[in-house]
């Protein structure tokens, strides 16, 4: 076989995620600057960002035993169409005089939940595509890192530029057609029935048991369950920073949106760099202190710079650090959720692992901004980076952390089903059922 052929589901995974994840990126610029330019209220702008947020978390947490059952392949396609669709729609409508603020709520609404299942399919591919391939794990989703941060680094500056070039329609319309394309590319390059793996018993299970099978799974993982929590601890920090204390940071020490601009640029270019590397070496490396070391340098030194009075470039150089030590995480914390998880139940698995990471994301900036009214910044800032530091570090220190190699080229778990339920069953150095 031609190594292109074999490249070519990884090719079509990652192209699929690239073009999908842009839409997503530039309609978050042109939705709320369209609602905000036509209404001229920042509340109902703040509304539709959560009308669109909102549901792409939720409908992502049900719909993993729906991935699991009829397919991720058939998900991202639907996903893809749905979201173009519904893009398309709100241009059309208001082209012709037809768009009141109830039906472009509803719309947003519609492409934040097909945006939720069509992300998670386009996930759960990426271990199937690489063994297609022939790619090492840790390189595959190293891969998978250097698209989702490419795609945030750089939707977002398309997207203002478009809404800048051709109007927020115009962007919203580039939007859709990046959905239409994505679709396009799920439907061409990747094999019919990728990434299905629902087995005839549990064809015939009904939706409710599948999706506690996903919480049964979890509850025989420990190593899983202490990445989700310290993910989900990390991530509140991380929304904290991101959405009050670096804001506050840059009013109060007078340097300004500009270098806060830039602060946030030089984090998202490093960790794209660090996805890079990681792709292309992380394979070769021991993941436990290659992971808590990255993560130690990734968060808590960023919280503890703003707190000090240092000058600008002393900030944006371990902001780079920071940065670029970021890129390593999520290759191997996916690296490590592929081995672990069946194929089968890699859809509802990862849809609840991640929407239990990302709980506490709504509630950071809430917290952060009691808090600093009632401390002031810089013990906000240094209580959050020893918080970082002790989520990180406690977590390394647990005996399941010492697992994070221990299946490493060997699959993944064969998992024992009785009577409907999911246990941790034997350790399988062959294909997954």
């Amino acid at each position: 076989m031609e190594p292109r052929r074999f490249l070519r589901p990884m090719a079509g995974v990652l192209a699929a995620m690239a073009v999908s994840l842009t839409g997503t990126r530039v309609s978050a610029i042109a939705l709320p600057w369209f609602v905000l330019t036509t209404t001229g209220s920042a509340v109902w702008t703040g509304v539709v960002a959560f009308a669109e947020m909102a549901p792409y978390v939720l409908v992502k947490a049900l719909t993993g035993p729906l991935v699991d059952r009829v397919g991720p392949r058939r998900i991202s396609w639907v996903a893809d169409v749905v979201s173009a669709l519904a893009a398309v729609a709100v241009v059309l409508l208001y082209m012709l005089g037809r768009l009141p603020l109830g039906v472009i709520i509803v719309l947003v609404a519609v492409i934040g939940a097909a945006r939720g299942p069509g992300d998670l399919a386009k996930e759960v591919m990426v271990p199937e595509a690489a063994e297609r391939g022939r790619v090492p794990l840790e390189r595959a989703t190293g891969l998978m890192g250097v698209t989702d941060r490419l795609a945030s680094t750089v939707g977002p500056a398309v997207g203002g530029a478009l809404v800048a070039l051709l109007g927020s329609l115009g962007a919203l319309g580039v939007s859709a057609a990046c959905f239409a394309l994505g679709s396009m590319i799920v439907a061409v390059a990747l094999p019919r029935g990728m990434g299905h793996r629902t087995q005839e018993r549990e064809a015939r299970e009904g939706y409710w048991r599948r999706f506690g099978q996903g919480f049964v799974f979890l509850r025989g993982e420990p190593l899983l369950r202490a990445m989700i929590v310290m993910v989900a601890v990390t991530n509140l920090l991380d929304a904290a920073y991101g959405q009050v204390l670096a804001p506050v940071w840059a009013k109060e020490s007078g340097h300004g949106p500009a270098v806060l601009g830039l602060n946030n640029s030089v984090i998202s270019l490093t960790a794209v760099g660090g996805s890079l590397v990681a792709a292309a070496i992380a394979h070769r490396m021991r993941r436990r202190p290659v992971f808590f070391v990255a993560f130690l340098l990734a968060g808590p030194p960023k919280f503890v710079i703003l707190a000090a009075d240092v000058p600008v470039p002393a900030v944006v150089a371990v902001l780079a650090v920071s940065g670029f030590c970021g890129g390593f995480l999520n290759p191997i914390l996916s690296a490590i959720s592929y081995e672990r998880i069946p194929r089968h139940l890699l859809g509802r698995v990862n849809a609840l692992g991640s929407s239990l990471a990302w709980a506490g994301i709504p509630l950071g900036g809430v917290l952060a901004g009691v808090a600093v009214a009632g401390a002031g910044l810089a013990p906000v800032l240094l209580i959050c980076g020893v918080a970082y530091a002790l989520a990180t570090t406690l977590t390394g220190l647990r005996p399941a952390s010492r697992d994070m190699d221990r299946l490493r080229g060997h699959g993944v778990p064969v998992p024992v089903v009785e009577q409907g339920d999911v246990t941790e069953g034997s350790r399988s150095s062959g294909r997954p059922p």
